[in-house]
């Protein structure tokens, strides 16, 4: 690419960055003259960019909005930042014509890349995974984001400086097996090397990444994604919560998804004989729409917001651990009767007003 040609496009992305720049300000950044700079305005507007003159003290140029969509350049952040907006928009595009709209756009920002930068990128896109469709995704670090893919990929040993909740900060070596975004935030999945245990950061906690040498085998078994919910399903916390509810696991699972409890294979009605097993035959419904006695876990730090899920539930529910948590049912179902009543005196309760 000759200079001048190289220079028309430089001063395209510094337009394309937004607002009016002046001429002594464009000039500067191009290192040639005012006089050149105008010469270079006049090559974009020829090919139909539309850049207008700006008159007045803080005069310059800028881009004004076109019939048609001009060549954008993108720096490997924004590249990025694109990329991975379209592919989780086409994880929670409703309708059909999003996803086809995304796919094409994603594969013509990837087709001009250079070799380097799709390959790197290439290495994002095949370590995503996602736990189930969510709205906005907060931005992870580029360089971050960047090195923890490329050692998913290659099975490479890294290291993390990290951030816990506690604000204490550390350094990590971990065996990166994915990249999982859930509810909002990126999560890198992997194991101790130290220790062999599985392990979740979040990569806004994640100030620095460098790859170590050498490689690891990757596990067999669950996805990242799965790891993830699992993980924090069954995360140290104050409290350890057992139950059984008779429903099927869609309705349970609605109420309390995999990342907050984890259900075991059906257990027999209490007082009963085990249900028979029956054959699938015409007509005959799956076993997991099959309403039956099933062991629901769970940890939390606070046990305050599980009586009104219960209540949301409306299955039938055994609590077998721990006893605090039977004693906050009954007094939330207290409450509620007493409420229904129109009793709410000496609960903190304000009467309705009568409009008087």
């Amino acid at each position: 690419m000759s200079r001048p040609t190289g220079r028309v496009l430089t001063l395209l992305e510094l337009l394309q960055s937004g607002g009016t720049r002046t001429i002594a300000e464009l000039a500067g950044r191009l290192g040639v003259d005012g006089r050149t700079v105008r010469r270079y305005v006049d090559h974009l507007i020829d090919l139909d960019v539309p850049v207008e003159a700006v008159r007045g003290r803080y005069g310059g140029y800028r881009l004004a909005p076109g019939y048609r969509l001009p060549p954008l350049m993108l720096n490997d952040d924004e590249a990025l930042a694109v990329l991975l907006g379209l592919v989780a928009g086409r994880r929670a595009g409703p309708a059909p014509v999003t996803g086809t709209a995304s796919e094409t756009a994603a594969a013509k920002i990837r087709r001009v890349l250079p070799a380097h930068l799709a390959r790197r990128l290439d290495a994002v896109l095949e370590s995503l995974d996602f736990t189930e469709p969510h709205g906005a995704l907060a931005a992870p670090d580029a360089a971050v984001l960047l090195t923890l893919a490329d050692a998913v990929r290659h099975h490479r040993p890294v290291t993390i400086k990290y951030t816990g909740r506690d604000g204490r900060r550390s350094e990590r070596a971990l065996h990166p097996y994915g990249i999982v975004a859930h509810s909002g935030r990126w999560y890198v999945t992997g194991s101790d090397p130290g220790i062999e245990e599985d392990r979740t950061f979040r990569l806004d906690r994640i100030a620095d990444a460098r790859t170590l040498p050498g490689t690891f085998d990757p596990p067999t078994g669950p996805d990242p994604a799965q790891r993830l919910v699992t993980g924090f399903a069954t995360a140290a916390y104050r409290h350890e919560v057992t139950l059984r509810i008779h429903g099927t696991p869609d309705q349970i699972r609605a109420h309390l998804p995999a990342a907050v409890a984890t259900l075991e294979k059906p257990e027999p009605e209490p007082d009963s004989e085990s249900e028979p097993e029956q054959l699938p035959g015409p007509g005959s419904r799956s076993p997991d729409a099959v309403e039956r006695w099933l062991l629901v876990e769970l940890r939390a730090e606070r046990l305050d917001w599980l009586p009104p899920v219960l209540a949301a539930l409306d299955r039938p529910f055994v609590i077998e651990r721990p006893g605090e948590l039977r004693e906050l049912v009954a007094q939330f179902a207290d409450r509620l009767a007493r409420r229904a009543r129109g009793d709410v005196t000496g609960t903190g309760d304000q009467r309705p007003s009568d409009g008087r």
